[in-house]
């Protein structure tokens, strides 16, 4: 079972790299389909007796859409089609790679940071799995999205993979399934909603008019207005799990180690990180401020997640060092 979710996360990158590409190929399609629909047509015609006076532009023609606008229109959406069957397939064998894990290990597949990081990341690309199933226009969010998850679950599998171990005494509880499967459900949410905040930060930037990078990677995206209420929307919904996460695992700290709060790093980590993402959304609700200052809140809340999740395990020592790196 060991070896067979090895395997399974391997072909899960593979998916999701297959998806990455067939995304930037709509891209980079769409943006040829743009150029050549947008192509004006423009005739000089000359003003005054015997064609002698200034000549003047006439209004651009309307432009039938071409046979090479069509074939790239059609092939921009088989392009995104396949994009999202090779997404849907990737997150079928990240499932199976945990579930085949947890087998291996008898326990719940996240005793180390390979496990957490492979959690967290299925957790992200399912529930953009389901926003995908709801909202189609978001589509081409897309893109980033499933290089987020070759990113990460690449350097899971590159960097952090550990061989199954028995868990850890100080984690054997019941505590253990509802404080890490909180923590990590919120984590993949937040993960998932630090795209669409990024999006609408360089899609706003492109719509004021600015056309330097990375402002141009945002031409084919979602308006910045359904950008930034996806952003809002999905840490809404996970931040009240985040909070009950860290009050189950002060609870669980309380039982185990005799006090609810100790500031440990991580603890004190996820202080911070709750710190950050209440200031997001409380933000977010104040009419005095600005939409991208609110958002780039919640791009700080991400960073400390990863703090907390990367940082933390490798350059501290604590209560909570359990990340199986040696």
């Amino acid at each position: 079972m060991s070896a067979l979710s090895d395997n399974l996360v391997s072909f899960a990158i593979l998916a999701y790299l297959v998806a990455m590409i067939s995304h930037a190929v709509e891209y980079a399609l769409g943006n040829a389909r743009t150029r050549v629909a947008a192509a004006p047509v423009r005739e000089l015609v000359g003003a005054g007796v015997g064609g002698g006076g200034a000549s003047v532009p006439t209004p651009p023609a309307p432009v039938p859409p071409s046979g090479a606008a069509e074939r790239s229109a059609r092939r921009a959406r088989i392009a995104g089609l396949v994009a999202v069957g090779a997404t849907a397939l990737a997150a079928v064998l990240h499932l199976a790679a945990l579930v085949t894990r947890g087998i291996a290990a008898d326990r719940m597949p996240w005793g180390n940071m390979y496990e957490f990081v492979l959690t967290v990341t299925f957790i992200g690309v399912a529930a953009w799995l389901v926003v995908l199933w709801k909202r189609p226009s978001l589509r081409k969010l897309g893109l980033f999205l499933t290089l987020v998850m070759v990113l990460l679950v690449a350097t899971a599998e590159l960097v952090l993979y550990v061989p199954i171990v028995p868990l850890v005494p100080a984690l054997n509880s019941y505590w253990f399934v509802i404080h890490v499967s909180t923590i990590v459900f919120a984590s993949g949410i937040f993960l998932l909603g630090a795209v669409p905040a990024v999006g609408f930060l360089m899609r706003a930037g492109y719509e004021q008019g600015k056309r330097s990078f990375p402002y141009t990677l945002a031409k084919r995206l979602p308006a910045a207005v359904s950008l930034e209420r996806l952003t809002f929307a999905l840490h809404a919904f996970a931040f009240p799990i985040f909070t009950f996460a860290v009050i189950a695992g002060a609870i669980w700290a309380e039982a185990a180690w005799g006090r609810p709060w100790g500031w440990d790093p991580k603890e004190t980590w996820a202080f911070i990180s709750w710190v950050v993402y209440a200031g997001y959304l409380h933000a977010r609700a104040t009419p005095s401020v600005k939409r991208n200052v609110a958002t780039w809140l919640a791009v700080l809340g991400f960073l400390t997640m990863l703090m907390n999740l990367f940082g933390v395990n490798i350059f501290f020592t604590g209560l909570h060092s359990y990340g199986g790196l040696d």
